[in-house]
């Protein structure tokens, strides 16, 4: 399995963190050896909503040929979806077997067409923002629509990541990396 971080300048660290961490414990803890990870952006350097710094390991290259792209929001989700030449790059992703995104990287999808009216969820403060992409906006944690799986507001990415590992690698792996975790909540 090949997965694609996407992260960006304005993005929210534990949105990304939050499904980072379980999601590449498939491999780490010895779960799916397989697995192989790429921190993709467009600019070599992104900083999130406070100035952390993070450093891709992939910079403006197409997003096809991942088996899963997660999308995190953060404020820049509302400079990005109107950037053409970013939501064109995350349109690469189309072909995913898995798009997933966390709390206001619907948003981002959505402005790349990778929505398509389909039931999503995000920051219950953008609900109104993602009617403009779906009229399906839905109340909920996480959000499963077979290929497209979005999560609510920033602290659901843990529960997102999860869920993530569990449609993966079954509900087994799913407990014991939750356990090695110590996180007591989500799906």
């Amino acid at each position: 399995m090949k997965i694609a971080f996407v992260i960006y300048d304005g993005m929210t660290a534990l949105d990304f963190i939050g499904a980072y961490d379980p999601l590449t414990r498939l491999k780490t803890m010895g779960f799916m050896p397989d697995v192989t990870w790429d921190i993709c952006a467009v600019t070599p350097e992104v900083r999130d909503g406070t100035g952390l710094r993070f450093i891709p390991t992939r910079v403006g290259e197409s997003l096809a040929g991942y088996d899963l792209v997660y999308v995190p929001g953060g404020f820049g989700t509302r400079t990005l979806a109107a950037d053409r030449a970013f939501l064109a790059w995350l349109a690469t992703a189309r072909d995913s077997r898995l798009l997933a995104s966390v709390c206001t990287g619907s948003l981002l999808l959505g402005a790349a067409g990778l929505l398509a009216g389909r039931r999503a969820t995000s920051h219950p403060s953008a609900y109104d923002d993602l009617r403009a992409y779906t009229p399906h906006v839905v109340d909920a944690r996480v959000v499963d629509e077979g290929d497209l799986v979005t999560g609510r507001g920033v602290s659901s990415a843990i529960d997102l990541g999860l869920y993530l590992v569990q449609r993966i690698a079954g509900p087994e792996v799913a407990a014991r990396i939750k356990q090695q975790m110590d996180y007591p909540y989500g799906p």
